[in-house]
């Protein structure tokens, strides 16, 4: 259609930021995970080496403030059919399952739990334990 104005997918520099925040909060929490940037913007890795979740805003233009991390086998397609206002298959990685999802409208609880799950899904045997191990202290 012509005429038609674009629709503005920005975000305002404190959006990302606090998104960015709440990323870090989630991941830098977990047993050698460490940040540092890939592809153009912060990537969390275990042990330097394992890349678990991407942190993107407007991706190549895509008007989405997101993140696209690992996931368990099955986990993308049943979220991106189910929600799809909140999930989606991310480029260059969806087809070896990972998942992309918006930033704007989640809790921290919930962005802690899929960033964990992301962890889960490539961290070592040993990575693992460690995780394990935390998680009996906290009790």
């Amino acid at each position: 259609m012509t005429g038609m104005a674009e629709p503005d997918y920005s975000y305002s520099t404190e959006e990302v930021e606090r998104a960015l925040a709440a990323v870090r909060t989630a991941c830098l929490g977990l047993p050698q995970a460490s940040e540092r940037p890939s592809h153009g913007g912060p990537a969390f890795f275990i042990r330097d080496k394992k890349c678990f979740v991407m942190f993107l805003d407007d991706h190549h233009g895509d008007g989405r403030l997101a993140i696209w991390c690992a996931a368990p086998a099955g986990a993308q397609a049943d979220l991106v059919e189910t929600e799809p206002d909140r999930f989606f298959v991310p480029p260059y990685v969806g087809h070896r399952g990972w998942l992309g999802v918006h930033l704007i409208d989640i809790d921290q609880s919930e962005l802690d739990a899929i960033c964990l799950e992301a962890f889960r899904t490539v961290a070592p045997k040993r990575v693992l334990a460690e995780l394990a191990d935390s998680s009996e202290d906290q009790r």
